[in-house]
């Protein structure tokens, strides 16, 4: 990047974004962390940057920038291009719809159709919401899906669970930040191995699902994601056994069972011809996410 010329001659705010567009498509960076594209990316790293309203850029484009926030605005621009960081390891922040959420190197960058699904309640799948009392969360990573649980089910107590430590910590800052300590455990354990006599009303989980052909293609910004949350055996759905394996005994007799497997909807299907999958609509179609009831599942 030749930051020497830019620093003279970019000026205003749509002169950075110009230039960030361009450095970014130069560059070949991959977008998938939150925008699918250079110019989304550009806009939001910049207005995160110079602390404006994330949406509200038309009044700020012909902004002046003084010297130390040029100086700034195109570090983040560098690092975003030479390290290939993703942008939400770069703001420290992801979203899930209108829902903000601390975020660093130690957890998946958090993107789930689960979350567009917790928005509507599941409906129609669960009739009543407060009649939702338990719920879990496994695989929580930053505790995100956990969070939007238990602020779609207002009566439900959520168990939040994750194998790895640094989520953990990441999971319990989100968890804060959101004042639900009193309804949101935060739960060191591998798959439901600490959740022996458990019962829920709902488990949801978004669970390694990458495919081993798949994770040796992945573009250079998902290695900075912990290899732990992304690939799970040769055809992807090693974790998804164990939470079809396991999950019966942890629900209720009306308890429901709602995953999202990525782009395995057909491996799954052919591994398991016998189990009554229900496809969930999501705005990307109906194969990322299922839900099998707990009388369907097998014992």
């Amino acid at each position: 990047m030749t930051d020497p010329a830019a620093r003279s001659e970019l000026i205003t705010i749509r002169d950075f974004i110009r230039y960030a567009v361009s450095r970014f498509n130069a560059a070949q960076l991959f977008f998938g962390h939150g925008s699918d594209n250079a110019w989304d990316e550009a806009v939001y790293l910049t207005l995160h940057t110079l602390h404006l309203p994330l949406d509200r850029l038309e009044p700020f484009l012909d902004a002046r920038l003084l010297p130390g926030e040029r100086e700034t605005l195109l570090g983040v621009f560098r690092r975003r291009c030479e390290e290939r960081l993703p942008a939400a390891y770069l703001t420290n922040e992801a979203w899930l719809g209108e829902h903000r959420f601390y975020v660093d190197e130690r957890v998946i960058v958090p993107r789930s159709f689960i979350a567009e699904l917790l928005q509507e309640q599941l409906t129609p799948w669960i009739e009543d919401p407060w009649a939702i009392h338990s719920a879990l969360d496994l695989c929580t990573g930053s505790g995100c899906l956990a969070i939007l649980t238990a602020l779609a089910f207002p009566e439900a107590e959520v168990d939040a669970v994750d194998l790895s430590e640094d989520a953990i910590s990441v999971a319990e800052r989100n968890v804060a930040d959101y004042h639900l300590n009193d309804r949101v455990n935060i739960i060191q354990s591998d798959a439901f191995t600490r959740l022996a006599g458990k019962r829920y009303d709902l488990i949801i989980s978004n669970p390694p699902y990458v495919n081993a052909e798949s994770v040796d293609l992945l573009p250079p910004e998902y290695l900075h994601e912990p290899e732990l949350a992304l690939g799970s055996g040769e055809d992807g759905l090693d974790f998804t056994r164990i939470i079809l394996a396991e999950a019966k005994k942890h629900l209720t007799e009306d308890g429901i069972l709602v995953v999202e497997i990525g782009h395995n909807r057909d491996a799954l299907e052919a591994a398991y011809p016998n189990l009554p999958f229900i496809w969930l609509d999501t705005e990307a179609g109906d194969e990322y996410v299922f839900l099998l009831r707990a009388e369907d599942l097998p014992e």
